[in-house]
């Protein structure tokens, strides 16, 4: 096997090895798990089952065929019974639940890929066709399975035996998909596509795995069960190493990870300056189980919980979006959970990057289009339903309500006025929450940014999207991997936008976080900090770097330097100076 390097964008540190899993865009509609040893026969018998029920199926069709009805539909309904009685079909998927542990529908899936390939290089037309008639076979079965599928199961959890370690190619993931690979055995992933800031990206930095994206023809290139290296810092990924490669990248990965046992010790370490002063470092969420994780990094609350995910991917799947009770439900856990810390819940921020669901993309410019607030307040009814969900949540503990995406007066207004509405039906109803809660904005429109005067008079406390406030500022789709090299968080225009903020919010008397990317940014920290940053939330996997950079900041020393930083408008001289900040 032939090795080769292929460079792409990183988007999460650190260093992966492993087995190359492809992931075929038909494969993404199904789930993907490992079988614990245990449970592989009543696995093997679960596809065996199916397979036995469209066999019944196929008879019962041919028996009810009218007399009259052309004999060509009676040979279609022969040949797929053959189809499914062909071992490559009923037997070669039983073997690879036996050996590889997938779930059954991942094991079909994977061996009719296989055989589609096979059929692809076929020169006569009428057999290469014939894999139209195995794909519609396997897919009687995947709808017989997706009925009886099983829960996924928990992650491996004996120490004695190591999981499978894989590594997840694709040409795109979804950040829904992405979720789907918690806590499994899936060590990091690759994509054809994708930028720095993409929201897959920014999933895969909260699931602390390496990653590398906008590889352009990865998934093509790299074949099923091939050695992988992602080096996450480097954006690089080695297929098929030499021995030499693979002991070198093996003994980087050991120095990380002792690296990483000895940030451990900062957990309990509280986040203050060298001269004093106090840092609150908060935690970014996607879902309620999340907060175990930000605990265990030391984190003193969630500065950001984006509730979206609670919502993606439901039409897709035929389900209804989540009511208020299912809301109140998760949100009241992740509150629970923070033990007292504040909790931050973002209202739903959909649209661009994040559709509710795949057939929503009508827009010309999702990114400019009918999304975050925008969508919301076009919503009321599914924006009153989360609000009061949202509401009844605080009753159990410290809330705050951070609004995304806005950029007018109008919006603020009418956003307060739905907030008092749905406080108004819940003391009709006699339902409990906290008449104090604090509503935030997000500040992640430039407009936002240069019109602060409006925000800080009519809302609580401020959080900084940089994500979308650079991607906004500098015109630059953060998804499209061709203009990701563009993107850059050091623009004169974005430190003068994130330092103004800052100083406005906190000259008013409110609290000023930064939410986006840039937080969990170690390199970017003393600069925030010179800014007059004192509240920073991130991914709970970035939450100890961060801290330990803390500790060693002199702010006295940092502040002075950061103002002739703001003061430059030469890229290059901004990127040093941040450099040497990071130095002192």
């Amino acid at each position: 096997m032939a090795s080769f390097t292929l460079h792409g964008i990183p988007v999460s540190r650190g260093i992966a090895i492993g087995r190359a899993h492809l992931l075929t865009p038909a494969a993404l509609d199904v789930k993907h798990y490992l079988v614990p040893e245990e449970q592989v026969e009543a696995e093997v018998r679960r596809l065996q089952d199916a397979i036995a029920k469209v066999h019944r199926d196929l008879q019962d069709l041919w028996t009810d065929l009218p007399k009259d009805a052309p004999t060509e539909l009676g040979a279609f309904i022969d040949v797929h019974a053959l189809i499914l009685s062909d071992p490559m079909i009923s037997e070669a998927p039983l073997d690879i639940i036996r050996s590889r542990h997938y779930n059954a529908e991942w094991a079909l899936v994977t061996q009719i890929d296989e055989l589609s390939a096979q059929f692809d290089e076929i020169e006569d037309e009428y057999l290469r066709e014939r894999k139209h008639d195995i794909q519609q076979v396997a897919e009687r079965v995947l709808k017989v399975l997706m009925g009886t599928a099983l829960s996924v199961p928990p992650p491996f959890t004996d120490e004695d035996q190591a999981p499978p370690q894989m590594i997840v190619v694709a040409h795109d993931i979804s950040p829904a998909d992405m979720l789907g690979f918690r806590d499994r055995s899936f060590i990091g992933f690759v994509t054809d596509v994708g930028g720095q800031n993409s929201h897959t990206a920014i999933v895969a930095r909260s699931l602390d795995i390496p990653a590398a994206v906008g590889l352009s023809h990865a998934s093509r290139l790299i074949e099923q069960d091939d050695w992988l290296i992602i080096d996450g810092d480097a954006g690089v990924v080695i297929c098929n190493p030499s021995p030499l490669v693979m002991g070198q990248y093996r003994a980087r990965q050991a120095v990380l990870m002792k690296a990483r046992k000895r940030l451990l010790k900062l957990k309990k370490t509280p986040a203050i300056t060298k001269d004093g002063t106090a840092i609150k470092l908060m935690a970014n969420i996607e879902l309620p189980d999340d907060c175990a994780g930000a605990l265990e990094a030391g984190a003193v609350g969630v500065g950001l919980f984006r509730s979206e995910f609670l919502f993606m991917g439901r039409g897709a799947q035929g389900l209804q979006i989540p009511g208020e009770d299912e809301q109140f439900e998760q949100y009241r856990k992740a509150v629970v959970a923070m033990k007292g810390r504040p909790v931050t819940i973002r209202t739903l921020d959909v649209g661009a990057d994040k559709p509710l669901d795949q057939t929503e993309h009508t827009a010309l410019n999702p990114a400019l289009g009918l999304r975050a607030i925008r969508y919301c307040l076009a919503e009321p009814q599914l924006f009153l339903t989360q609000l009061r969900a949202i509401l009844r949540a605080s009753a159990f503990g410290k809330v705050r309500m951070l609004i995304p995406m806005l950029a007018h007066a109008f919006e603020i207004d009418q956003t307060l006025n739905m907030i008092e509405q749905a406080k108004a039906q819940l003391r009709d109803e006699h339902i409990k929450y906290d008449e104090a809660i604090e509503v935030g904005a997000m500040i992640e429109i430039p407009a936002a940014a240069l019109a602060l005067p409006m925000f800080v008079r009519r809302m609580d406390f401020l959080s900084i999207g940089t994500n979308d406030l650079i991607q906004y500022t500098l015109a630059i789709d953060r998804v499209d991997y061709e203009v990701a090299h563009l993107y850059n968080p050091l623009h004169p225009a974005v430190l003068h936008l994130i330092a103004s903020t800052i100083a406005t919010g906190q000259k008013a008397g409110l609290d000023v976080a930064v939410c986006g990317e840039m937080a969990g940014d170690v390199k970017l920290t003393r600069l925030l900090l010179g800014m007059g940053l004192r509240e920073f939330s991130m991914h709970p996997a970035q939450l100890l770097s961060v801290k330990q950079e803390i500790l060693n900041s002199d702010l006295g020393a940092i502040t002075s330097r950061t103002r002739r930083i703001l003061r430059s408008m030469e890229p290059s001289e901004i990127a040093t100076a941040v450099e040497q900040l990071q130095a002192l």
